[in-house]
């Protein structure tokens, strides 16, 4: 295993139920620290899918990225976040263009988090299946990490940490997920989420957690933890090799990027407990035509959460694909001319009526 960083113990709230002040807004609703740096689907087998664009040999990405974050109103900030735009330094040199970016929401201080951005890309790409099979390489650096903080005898065991990352070699990018931070594709202004929230009373989740022998209360973990997947959080997990219902595996998507695909967008929970993902995608489109710096969209992502009363920890990375700026969409004007009946009206009337 590759040698990992340690980090000193913080003191920090914790997501876990029992030391939680305040409650988050159910996810169906709808010192500050900022950087600025200068990518089809793929089956399980690793086959292109061809979409309709056409052919997709003459686009090679550009990666450019700028992130944000502010500890709104808690008492400290526990996320954390990496953006590499060029992995030259980590794989060496290579035809291969290469980026590398992640957002961690830590809990229980954030040791686990830390610890996490320090390590992960170092152990993804020094695995020995990077860069042939880039999903076993990342899976195994998630677990890697997971079992690392449970050794390091500085950090708090209780400490843990949700994981999101993007990886991208050529045009081909890995998102690989654990917890309930979320990636969202911005496709000629339509939103992909590329990711699932891994939270408790999810189905897929709840089944899982239910058949490892663990329960859900009030949407919590065993009572303890409002995610379902996290690395860390040794006090819950016990022993490493025993079977707990909380997880550090990740979820994978892997997409091949065509000219169509013109951002990512990367946040921890914190936004996307007041924002869907069309509002955050339509923001953003919206500022990159106006003055294309994705660290001034990453700011306005978090400025608007936090009007919004988001009360977490808020953290947004923004990545764009190309040099220049989202181009105007064009919608075909129509001939024909379009009315409401007046049964239908009424309805509308009293939808309106009813807000």
């Amino acid at each position: 295993m590759a040698s990992l960083t340690e980090v000193s113990p913080m003191i920090g709230d914790d997501k876990a139920a029992h030391l939680s002040s305040s409650g988050k807004p159910p996810r169906d609703l709808s010192v500050m620290r900022h950087c600025n740096s200068t990518a089809w689907l793929i089956d399980s087998e690793g086959d292109e899918r061809c979409g309709p664009e056409g052919d997709n040999t003459t686009f090679q990405p550009v990666f450019r990225s700028g992130s944000w974050s502010d500890k709104g109103p808690k008492r400290s900030m526990e996320d954390e976040f990496i953006c590499v735009d060029d992995l030259t330094d980590h794989i060496g040199s290579s035809s291969s263009t290469g980026a590398f970016y992640g957002v961690f929401d830590g809990h229980g201080g954030i040791d686990a988090a830390s610890f996490t951005k320090t390590n992960i890309l170092k152990l993804v790409t020094q695995d020995k299946h990077f860069p042939s099979n880039t999903k076993k390489a990342t899976r195994s650096a998630f677990v890697k990490t997971d079992h690392a903080l449970a050794d390091a005898p500085s950090l708090d065991k209780s400490s843990g940490t949700t994981a999101l990352t993007a990886l991208i070699l050529d045009k081909t990018m890995l998102i690989a997920n654990a917890g309930d931070s979320r990636a969202v594709l911005g496709k000629r202004g339509r939103a992909i989420e590329l990711s699932k929230d891994h939270k408790p009373n999810c189905t897929s989740e709840k089944l899982r957690i239910e058949k490892l022998g663990g329960v859900i209360y009030d949407g919590y973990l065993n009572g303890q933890l409002s995610v379902a997947r996290a690395l860390g959080d040794w006090h819950i997990k016990g022993t490493k090799g025993s079977l707990c219902p909380l997880s550090c595996e990740p979820e994978l998507e892997e997409i091949v990027l065509t000219e169509e695909d013109e951002f990512l967008i990367m946040g921890c929970d914190g936004l996307w407990d007041v924002m869907n993902s069309q509002c955050a995608v339509t923001m953003v489109r919206r500022e990159l035509m106006q003055h294309n710096d994705p660290e001034r969209c990453s700011q306005a992502l978090v400025k608007e959460a936090l009007q919004r009363n988001s009360c977490d920890n808020l953290t947004v990375v923004v990545v764009c694909f190309s040099k220049d700026p989202p181009p105007r969409i064009e919608i075909p004007k129509s001939h024909k001319r379009r009315s409401i009946s007046a049964e239908g009206l009424d309805l509308l009337k009293g939808v309106l009526n009813d807000l």
